[in-house]
């Protein structure tokens, strides 16, 4: 019984001892991921220490002189085959929690730790107008009145964009935002620019399906031609190009024929704006300014090879015009378009035909109130088209032209009939993030029963893109 009793304790001293051990062996398996890669940084800082010493007695010899002295931990390397005694793991977990607190400052981050991209443009104008500009930087139609010609330049055209990348939520959607402004508002005083908001959209993205919400250009018309004198405004703003930014709610869904082909449908509902509209002071208190409108893109994409690609969408546009007790309707119907048959050459552009498009950004003067009270909707046919050449890598061109005509019937003496703008530029990139662009443009502008106008537009712009 005595041997039992000694074995017995003998086995009870040994896994008396083995705990701790135990305890330990885990412990040290929780910090082998640190410990690894801060062996790996330090080979990194003894590989970087031998070039420098190497760098240093080169520099020396070429100036006949005794090379520097290399730094301690290379001198002990260089000395023998003795290696350095190691660091304490309580200093090097110390040493990767500083390095990983340094990163940290360099990034942009949210309140909620969610990743920020900072983008944007500073935008440098120096322009000329001729006469009937109306005294504009950069006129969307011709001044029925003469003004001298002028000329200027202006960095109130200059971009600042957020873009936000959110988590994911349930069905694996995607959350992201972006939110766009610009120098645009104020005066036309080079001391006086206001800060003014363009984009701001919050998107849930699933793999067939999008969700988005904010303000946006019109869901019928979500393309623009490619100019630097013109960015405050959209190019070919009322001559054709329906471009204005207003609030809305949208639902993409998207169907694949296939690798190389799909649909893309959206249905959305948009806030329309009458801040064109010519009420007359006797209605004006009458005239909602805003009202929802509904509205809707289908999207037919099919890919030719790497770079040949054709995109091509018919859309529409319902909403009511409250004035004078009285709904005026808005109806439009839409096609807009992307013809590339090769990687150089792209065709891009949009039409219309309705009545009261100014609501969404069309020519001013969406609906007449005539001397008798009758209150109609103006008829409106338009559009535009951009032919793009991409001569290289850094250097394009780009020609573009578009009008909206207005139904004489529907109107007012000294109302514009018709307003038709063209242009061409040339898009240079200095650097990756710096571009030249130099333009020309000419607004003519059809008053009814009066002289047609027209504008010369010339502009020089220099833009980096950050």
């Amino acid at each position: 019984m005595r041997i039992n009793d000694r074995r017995y304790g003998v086995l009870l001293i040994v896994w008396t001892c083995a705990i701790p051990e135990i305890a330990a062996a885990q412990d040290q398996t929780g910090m082998q991921q640190i410990l690894q890669r801060l062996d790996r940084l330090e080979q990194e800082n003894r590989t970087l220490s031998e070039e420098v010493s190497a760098l240093r007695s080169e520099l020396a010899a070429a100036r006949g002189s005794s090379p520097t002295t290399a730094p301690p931990t290379a001198s002990r390397e260089q000395a023998g085959d003795e290696q350095p005694a190691a660091v304490p793991l309580e200093e090097r977990v110390a040493v990767e929690e500083q390095r990983t607190a340094d990163q940290a400052q360099a990034k942009v981050e949210a309140a909620h730790r969610l990743p920020i991209t900072l983008t944007g443009m500073i935008l440098f104008n120096a322009f000329m107008n001729s006469r009937a500009s109306g005294g504009q930087q950069d006129p969307v139609a011709a001044s029925s009145l003469d003004s001298h010609s002028g000329s200027g330049a202006s960095v109130s055209q200059s971009l600042l964009g957020f873009n936000f990348q959110g988590p994911q939520i349930a069905g694996g959607g995607q959350v992201s935002g972006q939110l766009h402004l610009d120098l645009w508002g104020g005066t036309s005083s080079s001391l006086n620019h206001l800060v003014r908001l363009r984009v701001a959209t919050l998107a849930i993205d699933w793999k067939n399906q999008s969700i988005v919400v904010g303000q946006d250009k019109p869901i019928v018309s979500p393309r623009d031609p490619t100019s630097l004198a013109q960015v405050a405004v959209s190019p070919l703003a009322a001559a054709g190009n329906l471009w204005l930014w207003q609030p809305q709610v949208r639902f993409e869904q998207r169907f694949a024929i296939g690798d190389s082909a799909g649909i893309r449908a959206r249905v959305g509902v948009y806030e329309t704006s009458e801040s064109t509209s010519d009420a007359t002071t006797e209605y004006a208190s009458t005239l909602s300014s805003a009202r929802p409108g509904i509205e809707g893109r289908f999207e037919f994409w099919r890919k030719f090879g790497e770079h040949a690609r054709i995109e091509i969408a018919p859309g529409f546009h319902t909403s009511e015009t409250h004035v004078a007790g009285v709904s005026v309707p808005a109806r439009l119907f839409t096609l807009d378009w992307l013809i590339q048959p090769m990687a150089k050459v792209q065709f891009t552009g949009l039409f219309f035909t309705g009545e009261n498009s100014s609501v969404i950004g069309g020519l001013r003067g969406g609906f007449t109130i005539f001397p008798s009270n009758l209150i109609e909707a103006v008829g409106a046919t338009g559009g535009w088209a951009q032919l793009s050449y991409f001569a290289t890598s850094r250097l394009s061109f780009n020609f573009y032209g578009g009008e909206e005509s207005h139904n004489a019937v529907d109107l007012l003496a000294g109302e514009i009939t018709r307003n038709f703008e063209y242009a061409g530029n040339a898009i240079y990139k200095l650097g990756s993030n710096v571009l030249v662009g130099l333009e020309a443009s000419q607004v003519r502008t059809n008053y009814l029963q009066q002289s047609n106008r027209l504008v010369n537009h010339y502009d020089l712009a220099l833009g980096y893109l950050f």
